[in-house]
C-alpha cells in the first residue's frame, strides 16, 4: 500500500518540529502541549505521516551531497558555488538546514516510537529513520549528539559520541530490527522493510570501515592504509542481505522509467503522490527534474526541460567520458532525443510535443515528431552518426518558417576533446562543424539533461511539479557495495563479480582485473592524480551506475579520495590548501553549525570539526 502524505495533521500543532538547538530551548508546557501528546498517543499514524514527510528536504539536497566533487559543474556560471569552493562557514544557511533536518527528522521519529509503543509497527518504522538520519549525520558531520529519547524538557546537555561509538550503536540497532522485528521482507512503495535495514547497515558498515578501520597516509594522493578489515566484511555480508538474490535482468532504462515505479530493484524510496493531493498539483511535488539540466531558454516557447539557472549541476568532461559507445547507462541516464514543440500563441504544446513527447507519445507517433536534437556519445563514429541522421532525414530538417521554438534543430557528439555539430538544413541535409566543448557549453541549448527523474505529467515548468519517487537504495548501488567491501576486505574475485555483473547489465566489457582497468579508462588525469588504483575503479562504477543520486560526496569523502578527486577534476580547486582552513586542517566534513554550539552545553568551539 503506498504511503498516504497527505493526511490531516491536526493535533500536531505541539509537537516540536525543530532542529537540536531548538529543541534545547526551554520548552513552555502548555495546556496545548498536553493536549498534543494525548493526540499523539491515540492516532499515532498522523505523527507517522510526519516522520516520512521530514526527509525530503535532506534527501533531495544536491549542494550538500553531490558538489565539491568530480562529476558536476555550471558551465553557465562565474564559478561552481561556495560548496565546491570549499569556502562555506560556520552559519552557512544550507549546513545549517541540513543538520536541523536530521535533527527534527531524529526527534519526530522518537516521538513515533514513544507515543506508538515498542514492539509496534510505527516503531520499526521510527528506528529505522532515525539510524538513516544518523547516516546522513556521521556522514557529513562525523561525531554528534545521540538521542534515542523524544526530546520533550529544557535539557541542553547533549555531548558528541564518539565515531566508533556511534557506528556501533546504529549497527546494533539495525541488527535487532533486521533479526528481531515484524518488518515485511521487501517493500517496493516506502515502507521501511528488511531489505531497506539491510541496505541501510551495509552503507554504514562500509563507511565505519574507512573511518575506523584504514589510516589517510596522503591526503592529496588518497593513499591510506587497511588496518582491519572487520567492518568491511560485515559491509559485504548486509550488502548480499540487501540484494536478496536480486539478478540485474531489468534494462536501466526500463529501470529508471516512470511507468516501473515500485520495480524489483527498489529497496526503499521517499514517496510523492500526484493523485489525491489536496492542494494545486500543478505547484507542489519536488523540483528534481530541473536539475542535472542544460539551459534551453524558456521552457514555455521552446517545449523544452531545462533549468531556469542557467545549466546548473551539469557533468563535467571526466563525468562524460566515463560513458562510452555501447554503455547503455548513457541513454538511460540522459535524455539524448529531444522533439521539437509547435508554438502556440507564445507557448508550447507540452505533454505529446517536445521533451516530455518521448514518454507520451507511442513509437509510431514519435517517428512523425520532429527533432529538435539529438546527443551522442562522445566516441560514438561519425559514420554511426551520419546514418542515423540520413535514417531520420525526414524528422531532422530545418523548417522555413519559424514555427518552432528551435527554428535551427541539431545532432551532438558530445566529445570534451572537441565537439562535433551537425545542423539540419530545409532540404534535410546538414552541415558540420566543429568548436571547443568550452565554447559550446557556455550557450543556450548547451547539452543534455538527467531523465531518472522525469515526470512525464508535469507542465511546463522550471521548478517543481515533479512527483516521481525519490529512490534512497536499490539493487544494484548494493552490487557496488559489495564490490567496494570485499575489495577493502582483500577479496578482489568476489569484488570484480559485482562491478562485472553491473557492468553486464550495462552492456559493456568486463574487467578481467583490477590490474587490467587503468588500461580501459578514457578520461585525462593530471599528472597529480598518479596512477589508477583500485578504489578508482569502484569510483569510477558508481559514477556511471548511480549519476545524479545524490552520493558522490559521501563516495569520496569516505573513501579518501575528496582531496585527490578535487584537484584533479573540479575546475574550482587547484591546491589542497584551497579545501583548508589556515591551520592546514582539511574540510573532510561540513561545520556543526555555529548555533548548535552555542546552544548546547555539551558543546563549546573545540567540538567544531578541524578545518573550521
Amino acid at each position: 500500500m503506498k504511503i498516504n502524505k497527505y493526511i490531516a495533521l491536526a493535533g500536531l500543532f505541539a509537537l516540536p518540529l525543530v532542529g537540536c538547538s531548538d529543541f534545547l530551548e526551554k520548552d513552555n508546557k502548555s495546556s496545548a502541549n498536553v493536549d498534543g501528546n494525548k493526540y499523539l498517543s491515540e492516532h499515532p499514524d498522523a505523527l507517522r505521516a510526519a516522520v516520512f514527510e521530514s526527509l525530503r528536504d535532506n534527501m533531495l539536497n544536491i549542494d550538500m551531497q553531490d558538489l565539491a566533487s568530480d562529476l558536476y559543474t555550471s558551465p553557465r556560471g562565474t564559478d561552481d558555488g561556495e560548496f565546491s569552493m570549499f569556502s562555506i562557514i560556520t552559519d552557512n544557511s544550507t549546513v545549517t538546514n541540513f543538520y536541523k533536518n536530521n535533527c527534527n527528522s531524529i526527534n519526530l521519529s522518537n516521538a513515533l516510537i514513544q507515543f506508538s509503543g515498542e514492539g509496534s509497527d510505527n516503531a520499526y518504522q521510527g528506528r529505522f529513520i532515525r539510524d538513516f538520519c544518523y547516516y546522513y549525520q556521521t556522514q557529513q558531520f562525523g561525531s554528534v549528539p545521540y538521542v534515542t529519547h523524544y526530546v520533550e524538557d529544557s535539557s541542553r546537555d547533549y555531548p558528541k559520541m564518539p565515531l566508533d561509538e556511534l557506528y556501533a550503536a546504529l549497527v546494533e540497532d539495525l541488527t535487532d530490527l533486521y533479526n528481531n522485528s515484524t518488518l515485511p521482507a521487501t517493500n517496493r512503495f516506502g515502507e521501511v522493510s528488511k531489505q531497506a535495514v539491510a541496505a541501510l547497515c551495509a552503507r554504514i558498515c562500509l563507511a565505519a570501515g574507512w573511518d575506523l578501520e584504514t589510516t589517510l597516509t596522503d591526503a592529496e594522493k588518497g593513499t591510506y592504509t587497511i588496518n582491519k578489515t572487520d567492518y568491511f566484511n560485515l559491509a559485504a555480508q548486509w550488502a548480499e542481505k540487501a540484494i536478496n538474490g536480486t539478478q540485474l535482468t531489468m534494462s536501466f532504462e526500463d529501470k529508471w522509467s516512470p511507468f516501473h515505479e515500485g520495480n524489483d530493484e527498489v529497496i526503499w524510496s521517499n514517496q510523492y503522490r500526484r493523485d489525491g493531493y489536496p492542494g494545486d498539483v500543478n505547484n507542489s511535488g519536488h523540483s528534481l527534474q530541473n536539475n542535472y539540466c542544460a539551459f534551453y531558454g524558456n521552457v514555455n516557447s521552446t517545449g523544452q526541460k531545462g533549468d531556469k539557472s542557467g545549466g546548473r549541476n551539469m557533468y563535467t568532461t571526466k563525468a562524460l567520458k566515463l560513458f562510452t559507445k555501447g554503455d547503455t547507462r548513457f541513454d538511460g541516464t540522459f535524455m539524448t532525443l529531444a522533439y521539437n514543440a509547435p508554438i502556440k500563441d507564445g507557448i508550447a504544446e507540452w505533454g505529446t510535443q517536445g521533451y516530455y513527447a518521448y514518454y507520451n507519445v507511442d513509437a509510431a507517433g514519435q517517428a512523425k515528431l520532429p527533432i529538435a536534437a539529438k546527443f551522442f556519445v562522445w566516441n560514438t563514429p561519425e559514420e554511426d552518426v551520419t546514418a542515423w541522421l540520413d535514417a531520420h532525414k525526414s524528422q531532422t530538417k530545418m523548417f522555413a518558417t519559424n514555427t518552432y521554438g528551435w527554428n535551427n534543430p541539431y545532432a551532438i557528439i558530445l566529445n570534451p576533446d572537441g565537439v562535433t555539430q551537425y545542423n539540419f538544413q530545409t532540404d534535410g541535409s546538414y552541415k558540420k562543424s566543429t568548436q571547443s566543448y568550452e565554447a559550446y557549453s557556455q550557450g543556450t541549448y548547451n547539452g543534455m539533461c538527467v531523465k531518472k527523474f522525469d515526470d512525464p505529467q508535469s507542465i511546463q515548468s522550471t521548478s517543481g511539479n515533479d512527483y516521481r519517487n525519490v529512490v534512497a537504495f536499490h539493487v544494484s548501488e548494493m552490487y557496488l557495495v559489495a564490490a567496494e567491501a570485499y575489495m577493502m576486505a582483500g577479496d578482489d574475485t568476489k569484488s570484480l563479480e559485482k562491478l562485472n555483473a553491473v557492468r553486464n547489465r550495462a552492456g559493456v566489457a568486463p574487467i578481467s582485473s583490477f590490474a587490467a582497468y587503468p588500461a580501459m579508462v578514457e578520461y585525462d588525469t593530471p599528472y597529480s592524480f598518479g596512477d589508477i588504483t583500485k578504489i578508482d575503479c569502484i569510483l569510477d562504477e558508481y559514477a556511471r551506475e548511480m549519476y545524479a543520486e545524490r552520493t558522490r560526496w559521501y563516495d569520496l569523502r569516505r573513501t579518501r579520495q575528496l582531496v585527490r578527486y578535487n584537484i584533479a577534476f573540479s575546475r574550482s580547486i587547484r591546491s589542497v590548501a584551497e579545501m583548508s582552513n589556515a591551520k592546514g586542517e582539511v574540510k573532510w566534513y561540513r561545520p556543526i553549525p555555529l548555533d548548535e554550539i552555542s546552544n548546547n552545553t555539551s558543546m563549546d568551539s573545540d567540538s567544531q570539526n578541524p578545518g573550521y
